[in-house]
Parts: C-alpha cells; structure tokens; sequence
C-alpha cells in the first residue's frame, strides 16, 4: 500500500512540475535587430518582441553606408529612421526630405478630390506637386484639360507595399 502511494505522489509531482511552466514563458525578445528580423521574418514594424533602442547603432551605420553618406551624423540618422524585417532581413529608411517612410505605396489610379481640385485651378498643369498628390504615390501626375491624369509610374512597391526606392537592406556588418 505505502508503495502505491510513493507512485501516486511522484506521479502527482511530475504532472504539478511539467503543467507549472505551460503558459507562462515569457514571449522570446531580441535586442540585436538582426537576430530579431531572422526570428520574425517579416514585420511592418519592430514588436514589444524587439527591446534594443528605437534605432539602433547597427541600424545607422548601415543606412549611413547605404546612403553613401559618411559625414552624416549617427544622431541624425538615429532620429529620423524607420526600420523594418523583410524576408528576414532588416531595411531601413531616412525621411529625409519628406520620404514617407512609415506609409504603404499608394498605387491608386483613382485621383484625390485635392487633385481634381488642384487641375480645376491649374488645367494645363506638367505636374500635380507632391503635397497634392501626397508623397506616397508611385505615380507621377498632372492635368490634361483641367483632369487629373497619369503620366507614368516612377516607383515600385516592395513585397510589404513600402515604396522600394527609399528601403535600403542592412548588412549586419
């Protein structure tokens, strides 16, 4: 009878010990952008996943050479820089001037009432300015008779619908 009653607690003792762990792990967290893009694959933006700096160092130095711009001070770029995963590889912008790094291609082909009421105003206009058309647009615009129209597409979105000209791939070198 004792016998049976050792197996039976140690049976309760290893059930209690394996169930005391199950749903409370923490969530996994990277603080080296590089390991938490090859973990995520693919975000928009960093999670509660990544605990390293809004932008970090790694994240700079690689945007600095990407821009091919060594002068340019690290607090600057840190300031001013978006960082994403994609395919596991991290990419990075500057805003700059007035680059939307934080919005999605816009590859509407249906004009903007401010566009239509900018070519009412300037009918003959070569060009729809960019703080009509709004800075994401892949498409270059302007007014044919007092309509809005497209003359060409002069960007591409990325796989994630970010314009590709302005994303840059980090290496984690």
């Amino acid at each position: 009878m004792k016998t049976g009653r050792v197996i039976l607690i140690l049976a309760l003792l290893l059930v209690t010990a394996s169930l005391a762990g199950c749903g409370t792990a923490a969530p996994e967290t990277y603080s080296d952008p590089f390991e938490y893009c090859g973990a995520m694959d693919t975000v928009d933006a960093p999670d509660a996943a990544f605990t390293g700096p809004q932008v970090p160092e790694s994240v700079a130095l690689g945007l600095q050479t990407a821009l091919n711009a060594p002068d340019t001070p690290l607090s600057m770029l840190q300031g001013g820089t978006s960082w994403r995963c994609m395919g596991g590889d991290v990419y990075a912008c500057f805003v700059g001037a007035n680059l939307p790094c934080d919005a999605k291609a816009n590859t509407d082909q249906t004009p903007k009432q401010e566009e239509i009421d900018f070519c009412t105003q300037n009918p003959d206009s070569d060009f729809i300015p960019a703080v009509v058309t709004g800075r994401e647009t892949v498409y270059e615009w302007r007014c044919t008779a007092g309509v809005p129209e497209i003359v060409r597409q002069v960007f591409q979105p990325d796989a994630q619908g970010f314009i590709s000209d302005i994303w840059y791939q980090i290496s984690p070198d």
